[in-house]
């Protein structure tokens, strides 16, 4: 399940089989510049319905679309000048942006809210990844409690409330017990525990909903 990759030069043979996977309603566990993520592909319904499934969460503000840049957002959601240069200042990096959804993008993810998180990730792994499927990828971070079963799954309120530095995995080896996870893309080192921090900018004023190790303000 695990695949190693050197993140300086990515086998594309690995991240084609990746996306074969994603397009086919798989899930994709690859480590990003905070934790380690777990990916369906954008365009994937069936990969959307395990990745929730899996993760439990019934807060749709818990995932977030991972993109190669920024080009990616404005076919997604709502931006104006101002946010544009704000998110290319902080990008790529462990910051996540809320923004106002276009209309169309809460049917292709299958969620009631009118707002969505976005961030490129400073990693070479997701972003190859997103680049080879040509589309951004929709995500959730990893957590122990997915091994629990579905009955321990879920239970945060908004990504105001931390998930626990003690539920993020550290070792690629760890997400394997993760049940309907078809592949794991490793770089082979050991994954940080840390949280982005999440930006709703939605309004005219910045919120900040999650300080994580992104510095803010800057």
């Amino acid at each position: 399940m695990i695949e190693y990759v050197n993140p300086g030069n990515i086998d594309d043979r690995v991240l084609a089989r990746a996306a074969g996977l994603l397009n086919r309603g798989g899930l994709v566990a690859l480590p990003t510049d905070t934790s380690w993520a777990l990916t369906c592909s954008l365009t994937s319904k069936t990969g959307i319905k395990k990745l929730k499934s899996l993760s439990g969460e019934r807060d749709e503000r818990h995932f977030t679309l991972l993109c190669a840049d920024i080009s990616q957002f404005g076919e997604l959601c709502s931006m104006d000048n101002t946010r544009f240069r704000l998110i290319k200042r902080l990008s790529p990096g462990p910051y996540t942006f809320i923004l106002k959804t276009l209309l169309g993008t809460e049917k292709t993810l299958d969620i009631r809210r009118r707002e969505v998180g976005i961030r490129i990730p400073d990693h070479p792994i997701p972003l190859a990844l997103i680049k080879t499927l040509a589309f951004p990828l929709y995500s959730i971070t990893a957590k122990q409690s997915m091994i629990d079963g579905p009955e321990n799954r879920g239970g945060e309120t908004g990504p105001a409330l931390e998930i626990p530095e003690e539920e993020l995995f550290e070792s690629d080896w760890e997400l394997e017990a993760i049940e309907g996870l078809d592949m794991i893309i490793s770089g082979d080192e050991s994954q940080t525990r840390i949280f982005s921090t999440i930006l709703d900018i939605t309004e005219d004023e910045v919120r900040v909903l999650r300080q994580g190790t992104g510095t803010w303000p800057v």
